[in-house]
């Protein structure tokens, strides 16, 4: 029901909130400068650190005062997404819808990789901030020459985000494991190799051991990457 748990009786979205009254003395913070404290702590400390109390203590201000600005930790990441989502270069489409698609595809994964937070903030709640929108804009721009309906290709962007921001995840989440081992990176690949190289044997598993008899060596991580963007575009091109 409304006005249970704290919440107003109505919605409100931060971007439809003046930043500031028309009248009264300048505020001392803008949006800007609360984001850019918010996304520091959270590139530094992860986004566990993220508190209204911590993103206060950087600016230098009472943690109850912050809330004048920001009135929910919800929009608190609201404006990190909108921060970091101003970083995406919007480049003149070339004309090539796949090329402008693939770029954006590897801009953004570079971009999450800067900002190893952001794969958990990527939802469609926080997909519709002014930062958010111009990107979204241009990525139709890029899709101009791609025939197919709007709703098509809002569903190619939506997709497109969803492999790069799952397979960013996955390569946040290995390198943090690897961090967290007490030996090395080899020396936990030859155990496993080993584990798995005796279970393949057994005779158990014969379609695996047929695979990994065919298997020509190291897996090449970028290969797959740009193999995964170009099989979603391959969905989307007209036959």
């Amino acid at each position: 029901m409304p006005g249970q748990g704290g919440r107003g009786a109505v919605p409100e979205v931060i971007w439809a909130r003046p930043e500031r009254a028309g009248r009264g003395p300048r505020p001392a913070y803008t949006r800007a400068d609360i984001a850019a404290a918010a996304v520091r702590i959270a590139d530094d400390r992860g986004l566990d650190a993220v508190s209204m109390r911590n993103v206060a203590a950087e600016l230098g201000c009472g943690t109850m005062s912050l809330y004048n600005y920001v009135p929910r930790k919800e929009d608190l990441y609201e404006l990190m997404v909108d921060a970091v989502s101003a970083e995406h270069e919007l480049w003149e489409p070339v004309g090539d819808w796949r090329a402008d698609m693939l770029r954006v595809a590897h801009q953004t994964r570079g971009l999450l990789h800067r900002h190893p937070w952001m794969p958990r903030l990527m939802s469609p709640v926080y997909g519709f901030s002014p930062n958010a929108l111009r990107y979204i804009e241009h990525c139709l721009a890029c899709l101009d020459p791609l025939e197919a309906s709007s709703g098509t290709k809002i569903e190619l962007i939506a997709m497109l985000n969803g492999v790069v921001t799952t397979y960013v995840r996955n390569e946040l989440d290995t390198a943090e494991r690897v961090r967290s081992l007490p030996w090395s990176e080899d020396e936990e690949n030859a155990a496993r190799i080993a584990y798995l190289s005796g279970r393949i044997a057994s005779g158990a598993y014969p379609r695996m051991a047929a695979a990994f008899g065919a298997d020509p060596g190291p897996i090449d991580l970028e290969a797959v990457f740009q193999r995964a963007l170009e099989r979603v575009l391959d969905a989307f091109t007209p036959r």
